[in-house]
């Protein structure tokens, strides 16, 4: 708060002549004495103000510094549509890590959030809009699709995160540098199996939970495939 400055109190002197006082003397010619001026005091409150507002540069500089590490590390997203029942509703906001791939590879069952490339097969989305979806196959896989069910190089995968099974079908060549993503709404999702697989380097990062609404939060894990060395497919 700021203080309230000295030099904005005018002092008054006050003479006070009582009849008891027989040795009070009044001013000459009715002119009392000049008020002492206190020069320092106004220099104080100065001071005072000054610091008051680098108080506040500071405060909002490292409000600042705070928000640009912030969003340098996490990006809140809200996932609009159906692709991702039942693990989203539409209308949730997801705190994502952005640094996830940074200094690791991506995992099988991550969830992730993409830019999209101008997708030749799916002309219907806007490029600009971001995607969430989940990484079933990783660099140098084979996805295969069949009868409702999802295999990795062969070997089926346990998913009771999904919607519904499937109903199309397709084999895919997961390139180095690239996943292969699907949305647990299987049926309703243009994924991979609509556009192919996502470059790594066009991920934004890693879904880590749910903060809004407040009934909905949750935190994500990534789920066992129930495969015999986890999630790794050989």
């Amino acid at each position: 708060m700021l203080p309230v400055c000295s030099y904005l109190y005018v002092e008054r002197l006050t003479v006070s002549f009582s009849s008891s006082s027989p040795d009070a003397t009044p001013p000459q010619d009715g002119v009392f004495p000049p008020v002492e001026q206190h020069p320092q005091k106004g220099r104080g409150c100065l001071r005072a103000f000054f610091r008051f507002v680098w108080e506040i540069i500071q405060t909002l500089l490292i409000a600042g510094l705070l928000y640009l590490g912030i969003n340098a590390v996490t990006a809140r997203v809200r996932v609009q549509g159906m692709s991702m029942r039942p693990t989203f509703k539409s209308g949730e906001f997801v705190l994502v890590y952005r640094l996830a791939y940074r200094f690791s590879e991506p995992q099988r069952g991550d969830i992730v959030i993409f830019h999209p490339q101008a997708f030749p097969n799916a002309p219907r989305h806007a490029p600009e809009d971001d995607y969430i979806k989940r990484i079933i196959g990783l660099p140098g896989e084979t996805v295969r699709v069949e009868g409702g069910k999802v295999y990795v190089n062969g070997k089926p995968l346990n998913e009771p995160y999904i919607a519904e099974p499937p109903r199309y079908h397709g084999v895919w060549h997961v390139p180095p540098g690239e996943v292969f993503v699907l949305g647990d709404n299987r049926n309703n999702s243009t994924d991979s199996h609509v556009f192919g697989p996502v470059p790594i380097n066009r991920i934004v990062g890693r879904a880590v939970l749910v903060y809004w609404p407040p009934e909905a939060v949750r935190v994500f894990h990534r789920p066992d495939y129930g495969l015999a060395d986890g999630n790794a497919v050989k």
